[in-house]
């Protein structure tokens, strides 16, 4: 028996029962099995491969010098004399039998996460081929509860806490510091001469001299501020902490060499008229911060929230989740993270030594992000079914011209790809995936952090007709599209891969 490895084969549908399709010359079959696997079963008859043989034999002729003959102009039945028949049986096998699983896939609909596991049962030397393939496929889940999800994002109303902080910040910039005769405390700023140490070698960007600092920013380390406080000046503190960003202790040496306090001016109509200009009194000014604070606030919640409704609906998904999906999507993040250290000019290697990382802990930390990614992906795939939402045409042609506009390309063009890649039935799942993300944030409920309910009119941008009904959902409505911007580099990285495979078949 022989073993063929394959690459991955994109496509995506339901599997189930033990179905079989049949076509004159290929016949095949599929079976489910547990562990979220199935099994393919394929015939190819004797006339059908010897298509496949014939086509090796046309590879060999331009490999093969044979005097009398120009390259790749020598007939078969020479090349059979000179080389046997087996060598290109050999590679007909091992060009064509992956051709024949990705259409036995299509045809069965098999979701694959991993490639398969293919073994060649019959027809190594001679006569028909037959060969079966173990295939992991995606799981079909049920979530509990996403309906009733309470997903907290940042609040949204303006208190007269917000207001005051926002003032004392403003006043800060137009105070002064002077000298305070005392142990610093928070909100003074102190002048330092930092170092930081990882065995002896210098810790990237933090060894500075004359450094001023406002003690309680919450910068460099989680306890830098602590040790900071109740020093005074000449004071040189030494201690062992973890650099923020990094996942290893430093040695760090400061030096306090001033301690000054703020002091801020007094807050007047007078001061208000004289410094921010486009304000005559206190109160204006107050209004303007409460209106410019509420959108700051409205825009920080609906950042959050596509973060944090994928954390809830994650947190729903309560069954084992396929490591090959993991890996998947991990080896995916951490290209991508590569991709981007180089297009910024960053050695990757310095930049591990200098956060004193390994490369595996690099790669490990992104595997929490990946194990929610899967958790989303399947729990997003079971609101669409439970909901039972489906694609139109009319969704395909939204986002063949989305990604038109975003590649700057045709929508035409892409649609030709993805049809002549075999590419669609992923595309749809994405786009189902999108009208799951929609519909979860209109139906669950939004809380800020003490519990209080944040007004989902106000939050997606809805405006309201005539009729009382919902108009045109304004910014969050592209957060639905962020779902399908996030997950469907894969597939597009499968249809520009496939599309460069078939075009050296065509050239060979």
């Amino acid at each position: 028996m022989l073993r063929i490895c394959v690459g991955r084969l994109w496509t995506a549908g339901p599997v189930g029962g033990h179905r079989r399709y049949t076509r004159p010359s290929v016949k095949s079959s599929v079976e489910t099995l547990e562990g979220n696997k199935v099994k393919l079963y394929v015939e190819v008859d004797e006339a059908e491969f010897d298509h496949d043989i014939d086509r090796a034999f046309k590879l060999i002729a331009k490999e093969v010098n044979l005097p009398g003959f120009r390259a790749g102009k020598a007939p078969r039945k020479v090349l059979e004399a000179r080389v046997g028949v087996g060598v290109a049986r050999e590679q007909a096998l091992r060009d064509a039998v992956p051709q024949y699983l990705a259409k036995a896939v299509r045809e069965h609909e098999i979701d694959l996460i991993a490639a398969p596991e293919v073994e060649i049962t019959d027809g190594t030397e001679t006569g028909p081929v037959e060969f079966d393939a173990t295939c992991e496929v995606r799981p079909t889940i049920t979530v509990e509860g996403y309906a009733e999800l309470r997903v907290e994002l940042p609040s949204i109303t303006v208190d007269d806490d917000d207001i005051a902080e926002a003032r004392e910040a403003e006043l800060k910039r137009g105070g002064s510091l002077a000298d305070a005769d005392r142990p610093a405390q928070t909100g003074d700023f102190v002048t330092l001469d930092l170092a930081a140490t990882r065995d002896g070698d210098e810790v990237m960007g933090l060894n500075t001299e004359d450094w001023s600092y406002e003690i309680g920013q919450g910068w460099v380390t989680d306890d830098f501020d602590d040790q900071l406080t109740g020093a005074s000046v000449g004071d040189e503190l030494t201690f062992t902490s973890t650099p923020k960003g990094t996942e290893e202790p430093a040695d760090f040496v400061v030096k306090v060499t001033a301690v000054q306090e703020m002091t801020a001016p007094e807050l007047t109509d007078d001061w208000v008229s004289d410094n921010l200009g486009e304000f005559d009194t206190v109160d204006e000014w107050n209004d303007s911060l409460r209106e410019s604070l509420a959108e700051t606030k409205l825009n920080q919640a609906r950042q959050s929230l596509v973060r944090a409704l994928n954390e809830s609906l994650a947190g729903l998904v309560d069954v084992e989740i396929p490591e090959a999906m993991v890996d998947a999507d991990l080896n995916q993040r951490v290209q991508g993270t590569v991709q981007q250290f180089q297009a910024q000019g960053i050695d990757l290697g310095q930049w591990l030594a200098a956060t004193g990382q390994e490369p595996d802990q690099f790669i490990e930390s992104m595997r929490g992000a990946s194990v929610e990614a899967v958790k989303v992906d399947l729990a997003l795939r079971a609101v669409a079914d439970a909901e039972s939402l489906e694609v139109e045409p009319y969704d395909f042609d939204a986002e063949y011209a989305r990604m038109a506009m975003q590649y700057g390309q045709k929508a035409k063009d892409i649609r030709k790809a993805y049809e002549q890649n075999d590419a669609v039935p992923e595309l749809q799942a994405q786009i189902r995936k999108s009208k799951a993300f929609d519909w979860l944030i209109h139906h669950v409920d939004f809380v800020d952090a003490a519990g209080e309910a944040i007004d989902r009119d106000t939050l997606l941008g809805h405006t309201h007709d005539e009729d009382g009904g919902h108009g045109e959902v304004q910014d969050v409505q592209a957060a639905a599209a962020a779902v399908i911007a996030a997950t469907d580099a894969e597939a597009a990285a499968a249809t520009e891969s496939d599309t460069t495979d078939n075009e050296e078949e065509t050239t060979s």
